[in-house]
């Protein structure tokens, strides 16, 4: 039972922010996410009324990017899905525009690199003008030309994501919250110093402490009042005022919140190794043949996973191959089986030992909103995709 008070709470801290780091001006948002979703309700719509601005609505992701160009908004607010679809296309277009494009664009992310892990090297310094002045406003036309900010939620974003778009010029601020808490309790700010692999410190007027089993508690007018007719599973929720978010972390010395683990995520191996599967997952991700995955292995001796192949790369694979795009027919060849299995195994290279992925299947279609494998705020469910690819994920461990 979210109420008037938390959403308001969360709105002030939004604009604390805005004005704060950024300056409040005539503000123009482009929402994308489900408008029932309470990252939407909140960020996409009551912040941009509290603001006093332009909302504009997406009409949807193949869209997308005409949307934004049209729009030219001044802030978004996303899910790390959406950075990941854009980082790969942003790749794939500046591919296709010669050596001089692809030189700029590899400096851009070696040289914003270095700048998010401290300050310039003298001797970057003139290829960054050069950069400002040729491929950066190429970049930022691509997103409107006056995008403030973009803000990540909903789920954990990738930090090599965010360095990517922090490279090209492009502010990424991630933030974490849950439905319970209207639902943002934090945010990263330019003035607090940001670090991809936190989510900021807690709005304005919002209390957060770590219990002794490393669990996030949060306190302040953003907590709910509890879940609609179960006063048992309030009770277990919200203890002294204190809501128990059920994830894992703790707060540097910045006073930023870093989020290790989701409890009931984690994934227990045999031994008892705990292994975080959206670290795992969002790394392969990252990969160009792999456009969605999902990892499964507790109480089992390593990780398996289930890999949804992307459509681009792969019609791209069949015409050089000489195969048809079919995608039931190439799941079950072994020289297509092979080059995916070549993109694990990069990713295995920076995994420790135990959160390998030692085997994997190909989906049978991707993750949607449509077929239930996807949370409006395209998250997966675990426990759905677990159903209808549970039995050749075990056969997975049968194999010799």
């Amino acid at each position: 039972m979210q109420h008037h008070g938390a959403i308001l709470h969360n709105v002030e801290g939004c604009l604390d922010i805005i004005a704060g780091d950024f300056g409040w001006g005539d503000e123009v948002f482009l929402s994308f996410l489900p408008a029932s979703h309470a990252y939407e309700h909140s960020g996409g719509q009551m912040f941009p009324i509290g603001l006093g601005a332009q909302i504009y609505y997406s009409e949807g992701l193949e869209k997308l990017a005409s949307n934004i160009e049209e729009v030219r908004p001044t802030i978004m607010v996303v899910v790390p899905r959406l950075f990941e679809v854009l980082r790969q296309r942003i790749l794939k277009s500046v591919e296709k525009q010669g050596r001089l494009t692809n030189y700029l664009m590899r400096r851009a992310l070696e040289i914003g690199a270095k700048q998010y892990g401290g300050s310039l090297p003298l001797r970057d310094r003139p290829m960054e003008l050069l950069l400002q002045r040729t491929l950066k406003p190429k970049i930022s036309k691509r997103f409107g030309g006056r995008i403030k900010a973009m803000v990540s939620g909903g789920a954990p974003l990738n930090p090599d994501v965010g360095i990517f778009f922090h490279s090209l010029g492009l502010t990424v601020l991630q933030g974490y919250g849950q439905t319970e808490a209207a639902p943002v309790i934090s945010c990263n700010r330019p003035k607090a110093g940001i670090k991809m692999d936190t989510v900021g410190p807690p709005l304005k007027n919002t209390e957060v402490k770590v219990a002794e089993d490393g669990e996030l508690l949060v306190r302040g007018e953003l907590v709910m009042k509890g879940y609609w007719r179960d006063r048992a599973q309030t009770e277990r929720t919200v203890v002294d005022g204190w809501l128990h978010t059920g994830d894992v972390g703790h707060i540097d010395e910045a006073g930023r919140i870093v989020i290790t683990d989701r409890k009931k995520d984690l994934i227990v191996l045999d031994k008892g190794d705990n292994v975080a599967p959206q670290r795992v997952e969002g790394m392969l991700t990252l990969q160009p043949e792999i456009v969605q995955a999902m990892v499964a292995g507790d109480r089992r001796p390593y990780l398996v996973g289930l890999i949804v192949p992307d459509p681009e790369w792969t019609a791209e694979w069949a015409k050089a191959n000489g195969r048809k795009v079919d995608f039931a027919a190439l799941a079950k060849d072994p020289d297509y089986h092979r080059a995916i299995s070549a993109a694990v195994e990069r990713v295995n290279k920076d995994l420790s030992v135990i959160e390998k992925i030692r085997r994997f299947v190909i989906a049978d279609e991707p993750f949607s909103v449509d077929n239930q494998q996807l949370t409006p705020s395209i998250k997966i469910r675990r426990h759905i995709i677990k159903q209808i690819y549970g039995e050749r994920l075990d056969a997975l461990y049968n194999k010799r």
